[in-house]
């Protein structure tokens, strides 16, 4: 990258004293000083997501200075959170994240103005609430949120601070507009996976402490994109394994206008697949459901196949059910040898994994393959209160 980086805001009104004070640490970095510092305060800044990567994301730009942050998040908070959203606290649990994260931040800083949307970002809407800001960062959990981000800061010119995280495993970039070398979301990929080949982090967990190292790299590209020094990382991907804590880097290019498949194309083979309740399950193996049915009089009880991870299969399953993880499921040629004769129910945490084991075991010949809807939420929810949820 050849690009000399520019600031993206004009500095503000000068320092008082308190200010200089407070951000003292700050003034005496090489290529930060007072001028960079007026920027900061001058900012505007949009923080897709208050878990976990927006917690430590909003902590530092807050800390820094950053003049105003708008917090977007649908959520609520929920216990699982707190293992690495850090801006929440225990008694917060049931309460909007915006709210919460809002509260930190005002807590943390004075000079920091908040606005918070307590709306998931789609499509629709992603423009209207990201313009008037000058930079957007993307801590979303989900594809469709990062695509809607990528396409609409595409649309409005403004510069996007991107990272995702899973397990032990992380990837960071910078997509400015207009800066060479910069790409978008879709340079990187191209076409979004299904939902069902991501797994997210409640079904496949991720190390705490993690997000909060590659949230606080975020804030440090902000602060350098705000304030014009350094290399910010466009062009290239920032891969972290945090398991080795090794980091690696690959460059990243254009991939030129994506061009969609014909709609015929685009049609995906779907097998029918029936789905049973969490209570139908339980009465099926109690055999105590209506007559005809699988497991009611004179019908074998069905098998149960658990598709999750181990570390999950750990946490507690349907009793008498088969843990095998999807993934071993799917490497399945034939049948022989591998499931009890008769009736098989599939589950995972909610669904979607169980939805795809079934559809291959339909694929590869079982003739009676149903989905407990839901998937062990829905057991522990409504039949077994007794084991954790997660």
């Amino acid at each position: 990258m050849t690009d000399r980086l520019l600031p993206l805001v004009e500095p503000g009104p000068e320092l008082t004293p308190a200010q200089v004070s407070r951000y003292s640490r700050h003034l005496l970095v090489p290529g930060m000083g007072i001028e960079a510092q007026r920027r900061l305060l001058n900012a505007r800044v949009a923080v897709v997501g208050a878990g976990g990567l927006g917690s430590p994301i909003l902590a530092y730009l807050a800390a820094a200075g950053t003049g105003h942050l708008t917090i977007i998040d649908d959520d609520v908070i929920d216990t699982t959170n707190l293992q690495r959203q850090v801006v929440h606290r225990t008694d917060a649990v049931g309460q909007r994240k915006v709210d919460s994260a809002a509260g930190y931040v005002r807590g943390l800083n004075p000079d920091v103005s908040v606005t918070v949307h307590h709306t998931r970002i789609t499509p629709e809407n992603a423009q209207a609430l990201l313009a008037g800001h000058d930079l957007v960062l993307d801590g979303a959990d989900n594809f469709p949120t990062r695509y809607a981000v990528s396409d609409a800061c595409a649309a409005l010119g403004l510069p996007v601070v991107w990272a995702a995280v899973l397990r032990f495993d992380a990837q960071i970039s910078a997509f400015v507009p207009g800066l060479e070398g910069s790409v978008s979301l879709r340079d990187l990929f191209p076409v979004p996976p299904r939902p069902e080949d991501v797994p997210s982090c409640s079904e496949a967990g991720v190390l705490g402490a993690l997000v909060g190292q590659v949230g606080s790299i975020m804030a440090g590209e902000a602060v350098k994109l705000i304030c014009g020094f350094g290399e910010p990382l466009v062009g290239r991907v920032l891969l972290v394994d945090a398991l080795s804590q090794r980091t690696r880097e690959v460059p990243l290019r254009p991939v030129g206008a994506v061009v969609a498949p014909p709609a015929h194309e685009q049609v995906r083979e779907l097998v029918p697949l029936v789905e049973v309740s969490a209570e139908e399950v339980r009465d099926e193996l109690a055999g105590t459901d209506g007559p005809g049915g699988p497991g009611g009089p004179g019908g074998p009880a069905p098998v149960l196949l658990d598709v999750r991870e181990p570390a999950e299969h750990a946490l507690g399953t349907v009793p008498g059910a088969l843990t095998v993880p999807v993934g071993e499921v799917l490497t399945w040629e034939e049948l022989v040898g591998q499931l009890p004769d008769g009736p098989v129910v599939v589950y995972c945490k909610t669904g979607p994994r169980a939805r795809r084991a079934a559809a291959h075991l339909v694929k590869v010949g079982h003739p009676d393959v149903r989905v407990m809807t839901g998937g062990i939420l829905a057991w522990i929810e409504r039949v077994d209160p007794t084991l954790p949820t997660y």
